[in-house]
């Protein structure tokens, strides 16, 4: 994607507006400003520092969500098969997260990956026949995908004992209990990710990031730009700017954002506590 300016029209002050700065933004971010450089962004957030919200790490799981040991990810059909379709994509999806993490490792984003991904074997334990029976055609299923060849499936008591010894202190031998395992699970600091890459594309890349700042309106100019009403909640003072793209990465408070966009996306969401 190329963004050009309109050079006729005087009142666009950036290219692209991000709402936000969680991981969301950070990430868009950073791939406008790798992509085109010459782009000028701005980003606004409401708190006084970056990812303090949903990409905070006492706020987020840290899991690498990759299909390995979700399984809400592989749905049992009515025959008794499983749907191994979502994990697949799943899968491909956190590949390639990490293939983009690992570029910005070798562009000197980060000093080291084990800042913010570290190495976390993922398990999945179920017990009773019903949800052990699930649990190995699910594994049986998956490792047909090469993605997942490397899972391990066990309902040995000492083998389960060596993966999760906690779990299983205690526990009555005539259990049936059943577990998969992944050695290349990962633990993701979601939250010194985002630090790190606001830093680099504030320090190298030359972009605005605005702390305290609300974003509080958004209204369509009518002629493919948006009208962008902030305020700065430190002192109270108000600006309006005009811009080319707006991306809403603004966790609890995107949809009302969204609503106000008056576009025929935003219809039909809902949100809750």
């Amino acid at each position: 994607m190329q963004i050009t300016h309109s050079v006729n029209d005087a009142r666009i002050e950036c290219d692209v507006v991000l709402i936000g700065a969680g991981i969301m933004s950070a990430t868009l971010g950073v791939m406008l400003k790798e992509l085109q450089p010459d782009l000028k962004i701005e980003i606004f957030e409401r708190l006084d520092k970056v990812a303090a919200e949903s990409s905070d790490a006492w706020n987020n799981a840290g899991t690498g969500h990759s299909a390995l040991c979700e399984l809400n990810y592989t749905p049992q059909r009515e025959d008794g098969s499983v749907d191994i379709s979502k994990a697949i994509k799943i899968m491909e999806s956190f590949e390639k997260s990490k293939q983009f993490w690992a570029y910005l490792i070798g562009h000197g984003y980060f000093d080291a990956p084990e800042v913010f991904v570290n190495q976390v074997p993922h398990l999945s334990c179920v017990w009773g026949d019903e949800n052990a029976d699930f649990l190995k055609k699910r594994y049986e299923a998956l490792t047909q995908n090469h993605l997942f060849q490397d899972m391990e499936y066990s309902e040995d008591v000492e083998k389960l004992t060596e993966w999760m010894p906690l779990m299983m202190e205690n526990r009555q031998k005539n259990d049936r209990m059943a577990a998969t395992r992944m050695e290349i699970g990962t633990d993701v600091d979601f939250g010194a990710l985002t630090r790190s890459m606001f830093q680099h594309i504030k320090g190298s890349h030359d972009v605005d990031v605005f702390l305290e700042h609300e974003v509080y309106e958004i209204d369509p100019t009518g002629d493919g730009f948006w009208k962008v009403f902030i305020k700065n909640r430190a002192n109270g003072e108000k600006r309006e700017i005009v811009s080319k793209f707006i991306f809403i990465g603004a966790g609890g408070g995107s949809l009302p954002l969204l609503e106000k966009a008056d576009i025929e996306e935003g219809y039909g969401f809902g949100g809750f506590p």
